[in-house]
């Protein structure tokens, strides 16, 4: 198992499917689980501290807490998706303000495509296959923006 997707609540589904089907296009096995820092802090503990797991995606609104619990328990990557709201600001606070020690990697609010992009770069690392299918995404979005323009010519 290569990426843990971990949402705070059932309210996060649409960005972590985002996160998913960007996994799923690179070939990269993921699983996705809900899991709350403050109400079921034992979950998130078994979850950190699985052992088949490489890079956790931590997706969270309001306090966003979540991505910080799982660093809390793991010397393994966090990557936090601040979830938007009616004050945006406080989840991307909560991740990017993590103490000495604990780092969350934070990409931007909602940005689920972000943070498997930024999971897949890690694993491309000790992984070729990973590289290539890294490397055909991006020119597929370079393929799409050249479309765009024509179309708009």
């Amino acid at each position: 198992m290569s990426v843990q997707i971990v949402i705070g609540s059932r309210s996060d589904i649409e960005v972590a499917n985002r996160a998913k089907k960007v996994l799923s296009d690179l070939g990269i096995e993921h699983r996705m689980s809900i899991a709350s820092a403050h109400r079921t802090p034992d979950i998130v503990e078994t979850l950190a501290k699985s052992g088949d797991i490489q890079i956790f995606i931590a997706i969270a609104g309001l306090a966003a807490a979540l991505p910080g619990a799982i660093a809390a328990h793991t010397s393994k990557p966090v990557i936090g998706v601040p979830v938007s709201g009616k004050v945006s600001i406080d989840s991307m606070l909560s991740m990017v303000q993590m103490p000495k020690g604990l780092p969350v990697a934070t990409v931007g609010l909602d940005s689920g495509e972000n943070a498997a992009i930024l999971a897949a770069e890690i694993l491309a690392l000790n992984d070729p296959k990973i590289g290539e299918a890294l490397k055909s995404y991006r020119e597929e979005m370079r393929k799409r923006i050249i479309r765009d323009n024509e179309e708009l010519e």
